[in-house]
């Protein structure tokens, strides 16, 4: 069965804002992330990707642009059901505002219990990000045999329940995978199991340096662990 590389989109506009985007509209990549975006095609130059497939949200297709650039035979399919968690009524909060919410302590310790308010359940989350992926799998396959590779542009949370799910491990413990942003996760599927092949691989180490200590970045860091803005709820680098 096919390769999957799963990418992370690009540090976004909710990173210097401390906020959690959630499926807001209008949240984009900021200097930082377009940098990153415009890194991808050299880190994956050595692939050979068949397809691209995107979460819808904005974020997501400006990170593969640069790839779909240099790829120009390389076309690009948007999926909603690899989209960002919907947080309901938590989406466009301050982070540092919401590591007071009781519910904070349900999505760290027992994701799998957590339904955002007006949103959805993390385990709804994940399972329609799984369901998407076997279906891409079973098409990429079909289509181009295999041994093909395709990368998947998504959301921090997503792309860690989709490494649960490789890995046969409990989304409870989820919060313990860090995917940065624009890192590369590769997920190799066979009939017997999935291999895990890369996790959050920014192609460089500058991500494992301590983390400057700030109010505003400690702020930011509580609900999450990963030290950004730009981290969602699901504990250690969800990305907004």
């Amino acid at each position: 069965m096919p390769t999957l590389i799963l990418v992370r989109h690009g540090r976004s506009t909710a990173n210097t804002a401390g906020v959690l985007a959630g499926r807001t509209p209008g949240v984009s990549l900021d200097e930082r992330g377009a940098e990153q975006a415009a890194a991808l095609p050299a880190r994956l130059a050595a692939l050979a990707p068949v397809l691209a497939v995107s979460s819808p949200l904005e974020r997501c297709p400006q990170t593969l642009q640069p790839l779909l650039d240099a790829r120009p035979g390389l076309l690009l399919h948007l999926e909603e059901r690899i989209s960002e968690c919907d947080y309901g009524h938590w989406s466009g909060r301050k982070l540092a505002e919401l590591a007071d919410e009781p519910l904070m302590s349900v999505v760290q310790q027992h994701p799998s219990a957590a339904a955002f308010p007006g949103g959805e359940s993390m385990r709804a989350m994940q399972a329609r990000a799984v369901d998407a992926v076997r279906d891409w799998n079973d098409r990429v396959e079909a289509e181009h045999g295999e041994d093909a590779t395709y990368v998947m542009c998504s959301h921090g949370d997503i792309i860690k329940s989709l490494v649960a799910d490789a890995l046969g491990m409990h989304l409870d413990l989820f919060q313990r995978v860090q995917v940065d942003p624009c890192s590369v996760t590769a997920i190799r599927y066979t009939r017997l199991r999935p291999f895990l092949l890369r996790l959050g691989d920014t192609g460089d180490l500058a991500s494992l340096a301590p983390r400057e200590h700030s109010a505003g970045a400690d702020a930011a860091a509580s609900p999450t662990g990963d030290g950004t803005a730009d981290a969602t709820v699901g504990g250690g680098a969800g990305a907004p």
